[in-house]
C-alpha cells in the first residue's frame, strides 16, 4: 500500500512539475496556482528552482514517468537555456531571478519591484548540484553539462580570512561585485550544498568544511545538530543527494533521524496540531513565510510554527494556534521514517484535502483547514525528490555522489565526530 501512494504521489507531483516548465526554454517557473493553469505561472524563475527541476527529471526518468529520450530532451533544453543566460562570467555564476518564457535575467519582477542583482552561494549551489546529477546520469548530455559546471567557480563565494562561505555577491550595473558582508557560519544548513561542491571541485579547500560549527541542541532527550530556524529543508534537503546519513550514521545519520523525531513528535504531541512537517514554505492565505520547530534552533527565536507566530514559551503555557504544515517538509522525513511520514502524508490529503491535480498543495493551516492551493517549484522538487529516493533505494544520491564527490567528501563526512 505504501509504495503505492509513493507512486501515484510521485506521478501526481511530477504533473506539477510539467504544469511549471515553460515548453520553449525548458526552465521551471517559480510557481503556479493549483488548478495548473500556465497562464498562472509566476513568469520568474531562479537557479535553484532549475537546478530542482534537472534533479526531478532524471528522477522521473529513473520512476518511469518519463522515458529515457524524453528526460535527455527536457533537460538539453534546460542547458540550452542556460549556456544562453547572463551570468556573472568571471565566475560564471548566475543571477536570482531570470524570466522562465525568455531566460533573460530579470531587472524588475512581474510586480513591479526593481531588483538588486544577486549572485547566491545557495542558488548557484543547487543549479550546479542538478547539472552534477544530469552530468552523471545521463551520458548523452554529460560534456554539456560538465561545460557548465566547469564554469562555475565557487572559490569565488569563498572568504578564506573566515575561511567561510560568503551569503553571495552583489552585482552591480557597471559589472562589479561585491560581497554581501555576512557568512554562512554553521554546519546543518542548506548552503553546505555549495560547501559540498566546491570542496568537491577543488576550488575551495576542505578545511572550509572542518571550520563550521557544530552546535548542539537536546529536546526530549533527542540531540540534534541545529539548523537555523529549526526546519526540515535546512537539515535535510541536501541530503536529497548527498548520502550523509550512510557515510557518517554516528552524526549526520542520528542528527538527520533526531531532527525528523522531534518535528513529529512537536506537531503531534507537544502542540497537538495532529500533523507534522515544518519548513519554509506558503501561507494558508497564499503568502510565504518561514516555518519551524523552535526548540531544535540555532537562532534564539527560531522560525514560529503557526499562523500566529507564537513563541515557544508563551505556546507551552498558551498553546498553539493554527499551526502550518508543509507537506514537502513531511515528505523529506521519508528518509528516515517511512511508515511515519507516509500516515502524516495520507492525513495531508483525505482529512485536510491538502492535495489537487498536481499533487500535495503547498501547505495547509490544520486548524483552519486552510489550504495554500498552489505549488512551489523549490519544495515540489523537494517532496518529488524525496519519493524518488523511496522508490528507487537513493537514485538521486547514486547519480550525485559518484566520482570526484565522493573521493573528496566521503572522508570529510565520515570523520563527523559522533552526536
Amino acid at each position: 500500500m505504501t509504495t503505492t501512494s509513493w507512486r501515484r504521489w510521485a506521478s501526481d507531483t511530477w504533473r506539477s512539475l510539467d504544469a511549471l516548465t515553460d515548453p520553449a526554454t525548458g526552465l521551471p517557473a517559480d510557481h503556479l496556482d493549483a488548478a495548473l493553469a500556465p497562464a498562472s505561472r509566476s513568469r520568474y524563475t531562479s537557479p535553484t528552482n532549475i537546478g530542482g527541476l534537472l534533479w526531478c527529471t532524471v528522477g522521473a526518468r529513473d520512476v518511469g514517468l518519463i522515458p529515457s529520450a524524453e528526460a535527455v530532451d527536457r533537460c538539453r533544453a534546460v542547458l540550452a537555456s542556460l549556456a544562453g543566460m547572463r551570468r556573472h562570467e568571471p565566475s560564471g555564476m548566475y543571477a536570482n531571478w531570470y524570466d522562465e518564457a525568455t531566460g533573460e535575467r530579470l531587472d524588475v519582477l512581474p510586480d513591479g519591484s526593481v531588483v538588486n542583482q544577486f549572485l547566491s552561494s545557495v542558488d548557484n549551489g543547487w543549479l550546479a548540484a542538478g547539472l552534477l546529477v544530469v552530468r552523471n546520469a545521463l551520458p548523452e548530455l554529460a560534456s554539456d553539462a560538465s561545460r557548465l559546471l566547469a564554469q562555475m567557480d565557487f572559490g569565488f563565494f569563498y572568504d578564506p580570512d573566515a575561511m567561510l562561505l560568503w551569503g553571495g555577491h552583489w552585482w552591480d550595473a557597471d559589472g562589479g561585485t561585491r560581497p554581501t558582508g555576512h557568512h554562512y557560519g554553521h554546519l546543518m544548513s542548506e548552503p553546505r550544498i555549495a560547501s559540498y561542491l566546491g570542496i568537491a571541485s577543488g576550488r575551495i579547500p576542505p578545511e572550509h568544511y572542518t571550520r563550521l560549527p557544530r552546535e548542539r541542541r537536546n529536546y526530549r532527550g533527542l540531540e540534534v545538530i541545529p539548523t537555523w530556524g529549526g526546519s526540515m529543508f535546512e537539515a535535510l534537503m541536501p541530503a536529497l543527494l548527498v548520502p550523509e546519513a550512510a557515510w557518517a550514521p554516528v552524526s549526520f545519520g542520528r542528527s538527520h533521524a533526531n531532527t525528523v523525531a522531534a518535528q513529529r513528535i512537536f506537531g503531534t504531541e507537544e502542540t497537538g496540531f495532529g500533523y507534522w512537517g515544518f519548513s519554509p514554505a506558503s501561507t494558508p492565505d497564499g503568502g510565504y513565510s518561514e516555518w519551524g520547530v523552535e526548540p531544535i534552533a540555532l537562532s534564539p527565536k527560531g522560525y514560529p510554527c503557526d499562523v500566529q507566530r507564537t513563541g515557544y514559551r508563551e505556546g507551552r503555557t498558551r498553546g498553539w494556534g493554527d499551526g502550518v504544515v508543509t507537506p514537502h517538509a513531511t515528505a523529506l522525513g521519508l528518509a528516515v521514517e517511512p511508515d511515519e511520514a507516509s500516515e502524516c502524508l495520507g492525513r495531508l490529503e483525505r482529512e485536510l484535502r491538502c492535495y489537487g491535480p498536481g499533487g500535495f498543495c503547498d501547505a495547509v493551516g490544520v486548524r483552519s483547514g486552510r489550504v495554500a492551493r498552489r505549488y512551489l517549484s523549490l519544495d515540489q522538487s523537494m517532496l518529488f525528490g524525496a519519493l524518488v529516493n523511496v522508490l528507487t533505494d537513493g537514485a538521486l544520491q547514486q547519480h550525485f555522489s559518484t566520482g570526484e564527490v565522493e573521493d573528496v567528501l566521503r572522508p570529510l563526512i565520515t570523520a563527523e565526530p559522533a552526536l
